[in-house]
């Protein structure tokens, strides 16, 4: 009898890798915030700045392969706290990074900075030597602009140091930042929270990132958690700040961002349309498309700054990679871009899962008559009430060995 030589049928169908973005993680903080559930470590000895450069770029050498000939359209320097770092290193770095990458010429390159470590004596260039550097995107995290509020949160700055930060940003036209604020802090009232709004707002600033204070696991707060307003109360904050920014012409594109037209951020619009990324850094995380084998990859590096310094550019730095299964891959591409008020095109979920969206239908099915998803070949977009009860309508998309 003859053999039949079946073709082999992947389980994914990707016809092009989705557009490619470049996230860097600074592990080092001047002391943890106690709700703060990323991967930082309080500074106790002198920042190893060069070692540390050196070492991101080994890191970014051993990862070319995955990305070989692509071109990158945004990086984000996160942490952390990134300006802890001097920008002569910052300007090492992002230089031996053109040397092995392709950049998109108008790629948008963004810092995270804390007011703390800007706005001190000798400080006032810092942001000029930043944008010398390529910078050209800052995203200060303010928190709140009360005192008794930032000291609730453990911040290592100020209300004078935030406003000085900001004017610095504006003194060195930067026209591209972000502000970071809080709600729903400890003892917060209604007018303290929308006191803070309206100062951001006073700076004019072209993104806001505005988002309820939660407390996670492997926090201090979670360990002695403070007492947070209710959740009618949240629910009031959250309803007048809105209409308060939307008065303001910042339009809702997203969950907790905020961005007059034209100016929303581009590295974390490519997170939530499920684009990939590469992470490089202690503890950082990436998505990597492999069209011709057609998978997914996730990938993860050591999370401890001394184990991550001695490893780096070395298999052992990896600290574990995970290949997305089918229903991995549609979870998370709905999870990611339900978060968008404006949803996705419909198309965009067979281009970056790799699957026909007939995949997900008697999920769509289920959260349309739900009243939670508006569903058809042109798009994907959540409801008012799909937003209110975005946990509830994500779920509906989690793999079956993981559903409740």
């Amino acid at each position: 009898m003859s053999r039949v030589e079946v073709p082999f049928q992947p389980d994914f169908r990707f016809r092009a890798a989705p557009p490619l973005s470049l996230y860097i993680h600074f592990p080092w903080c001047v002391q943890k915030c106690p709700y703060c559930d990323f991967n930082s470590h309080e500074l106790k000895d002198a920042l190893p700045q060069e070692d540390y450069v050196a070492a991101l770029l080994r890191d970014l050498e051993q990862e070319l392969p995955r990305i070989w000939g692509r071109r990158v359209g945004s990086i984000f320097l996160g942490g952390g706290t990134p300006s802890l770092f001097d920008p002569a290193q910052l300007e090492r770095l992002l230089s031996g990074i053109r040397a092995l990458l392709q950049l998109a010429p108008e790629a948008e390159i963004t810092l995270e900075a804390n007011p703390g470590t800007l706005a001190g004596p000798g400080e006032f260039n810092r942001f000029a030597e930043y944008r010398d550097t390529g910078i050209n995107r800052v995203s200060l995290g303010v928190q709140s602009f009360d005192e008794r509020m930032l000291q609730r949160l453990g911040r290592i700055h100020g209300s004078a140091d935030a406003h000085a930060a900001i004017e610095l940003l504006q003194c060195h036209d930067f026209d591209n930042f972000n502000l970071d604020l809080m709600h729903g802090l400890p003892g917060q009232s209604e007018a303290q929270a929308l006191r803070d709004l309206a100062i951001a707002m006073d700076y004019q600033p072209p993104h806001l990132s505005w988002y309820q204070l939660t407390i996670e696991p492997n926090t201090a707060f979670h360990v002695k958690p403070p007492s947070l307003p209710d959740e009618d109360l949240v629910e009031a904050i959250q309803q007048r700040g809105g209409r308060l920014l939307q008065g303001h012409a910042y339009d809702h594109y997203e969950v907790s961002a905020w961005a007059r037209p034209g100016r929303e951020c581009r590295h974390n619009l490519n997170y939530w349309r499920f684009g990939d990324y590469l992470g490089i850094g202690a503890g950082a995380h990436d998505k990597i498309t492999d069209v011709p084998q057609q998978r997914i990859t996730r990938r993860w590096k050591q999370k401890h700054p001394a184990r991550y310094l001695k490893t780096a550019g070395t298999p052992e730095a990896i600290g574990g990679e995970r290949v997305l299964t089918r229903q991995d891959a549609a979870f998370e591409f709905m999870l990611n871009a339900l978060r968008l008020n404006d949803g996705v095109e419909t198309a965009l979920f067979s281009e970056r899962t790799g699957l026909p969206i007939r995949f997900i239908q008697p999920r769509l099915k289920d959260a349309v008559a739900r009243g939670w998803l508006e569903a058809d070949s042109a798009r994907l977009r959540p409801t008012a009430d799909g937003r209110r009860f975005l946990n509830d309508l994500v779920g509906l998309f989690l793999p079956d060995d993981h559903a409740a």
